[in-house]
């Protein structure tokens, strides 16, 4: 976890905000291992010496020193463990205690869909397709969404197809979980699920 990569890690909760008088100010709002007196010593190796620090959570000497440096990237991470074939299944089940693991045997093709299911729910994507009026979905082309409120409405599925859909709007027809009926009208806030199926309706 070198070089400010923090893996399998959330981002602290804390708040840390400079300003310009007042000096370190510490609170809390849990029981925490940080103290006022280590708070302001961590401040001061950094040179910071009037800041607001605000804890919401257990918080490390390590996450506040994060925080401080602003400069960290935290990103999930899978641990593959090739070959499993080859091992016995006393050392597959030590394997198994370890967190964020897939086994493996890519000679054997063990497990490899397993692997691809585990990665894009790590990804956190949601794969959706098309269907032109008259015609069968798309299935070997999925448009691909972030999982989140933002990006998985029917207006950012059209705005990732082209911007200029959205424009002629008029409703969408959609097959799938997200939706009660198959097929059913929405609109352009609807949110849509993995392996939607969408057909936009132009005025």
């Amino acid at each position: 976890e070198g070089f400010g990569i923090r893996l399998n890690q959330e981002p602290p909760t804390l708040i840390f905000r400079r300003k310009d008088r007042g000096g370190i100010t510490f609170s809390s709002s849990v029981q925490t291992s940080l103290t006022p007196e280590s708070v302001r010593a961590i401040c001061a190796e950094y040179k910071v010496h009037n800041a607001d620090v605000i804890l919401r959570e257990e918080t490390t000497e390590d996450e506040l020193i994060d925080v401080i440096e602003g400069n960290r990237i935290y990103i999930p991470a899978l641990y593959i463990v090739n070959k499993i074939d080859a091992i016995t299944m006393e050392e597959l089940e030590l394997y198994d205690r370890l967190p964020h693991y897939v086994p493996i045997s890519s000679g054997l093709d063990w497990n490899l869909d397993g692997l691809l299911e585990e990665i894009w729910s790590r990804l956190n994507l949601i794969r959706v397709y098309t269907k032109p009026k008259g015609q069968i979905p798309d299935y070997g082309a999925p448009v691909i969404l972030r999982n989140d409120e933002k990006h998985t409405t029917i207006e950012a599925f059209c705005n990732k197809l082209h911007k200029a859909i959205i424009r002629e709007f008029k409703y969408a027809l959609v097959w799938g979980v997200s939706v009660k009926f198959n097929p059913q009208k929405v609109g352009r806030e609807h949110r849509l699920r993995d392996e939607d199926v969408v057909q936009i309706v132009k005025k």
